[in-house]
């Protein structure tokens, strides 16, 4: 559960607040959101056909608004506080983190037209094609970074040095991201008071890089895996119900 606290503060008081600015937000927490009422029915509200409503309506919203050359806002506000339960053991973990990555697939794939599109302004030029490239793709990369390093120094093609050069930086980029994160939320909110609590978050931003991060890409590896094949078999469908008897 700490380790899902420490994900939860990067999250939020990177992603969230750092695209807020440029109007960029692709995502509001299905467990607390409020919306401008006519124009979520207008665009919909929350389909059913994906586990990712939550994120797919955003990014529908903005799709479609910035397509109609309408002047709109979609931002995160830091200052309520909404509580929500999160996973107790490892089972019910892995489905979140796979379900997670498959409605941020599925919510792209949904609005693929917001991408490059000539009015999607941030969110189209730039939060898009972060998000396929380093929230969906990014499992995939880090997995074959990995595997690509451990196999090469088995076979002696990468040195001891590189080997571990590697290792340590993949570690300590994590262990500087969260470790930025905390104290951005000591600057900021102070939600933790005691030192206590404070030190251990920060021994957690340390301990998370060393297993629970890479358990965590190979749930998410896999999920973008079960989309792909999903979708393949979906597609392969469609065409035999084109075909002619």
């Amino acid at each position: 559960v700490l380790f899902q606290v420490v994900e939860y503060l990067r999250a939020f008081l990177y992603g969230r607040m750092g695209w807020s600015p440029m109007n960029a937000h692709l995502i509001i927490s299905g467990a607390f959101g409020i919306y401008h009422k006519e124009t979520f029915v207008a665009a919909g509200g929350y389909r059913s056909d994906t586990v990712g409503e939550d994120m797919e309506l955003i990014v529908r919203l903005h799709r479609t608004l910035s397509a109609q050359r309408k002047s709109y806002r979609i931002t995160f506000v830091p200052e309520p506080i909404c509580w929500s339960t999160v996973p107790d053991d490892i089972g019910t973990l892995r489905r979140q983190r796979i379900r997670w990555q498959v409605g941020l697939a599925e919510s792209l794939a949904m609005n693929r037209g917001l991408m490059f599109h000539r009015q999607g302004s941030f969110a189209g030029w730039f939060a898009y094609p972060f998000t396929v490239f380093f929230e969906w793709l990014g499992p995939v990369v880090e997995t074959c970074g990995y595997l690509f390093v451990i196999i090469g120094f088995a076979l002696g093609i990468v040195s001891l040095s590189v080997f571990i050069t590697f290792m340590l930086l993949a570690a300590g980029f994590g262990i500087l991201l969260s470790t930025c994160a905390l104290l951005l939320e000591e600057i900021s909110f102070r939600l933790y008071k005691r030192p206590r609590h404070i030190l251990v978050l920060f021994a957690i931003a340390v301990l998370e890089n060393f297993g629970y991060r890479q358990l965590n890409t190979l749930w998410r590896m896999a999920a973008v895996f079960q989309h792909l094949h999903r979708g393949a078999r979906a597609r392969l469908a469609r065409r035999k119900r084109e075909c002619p008897a």
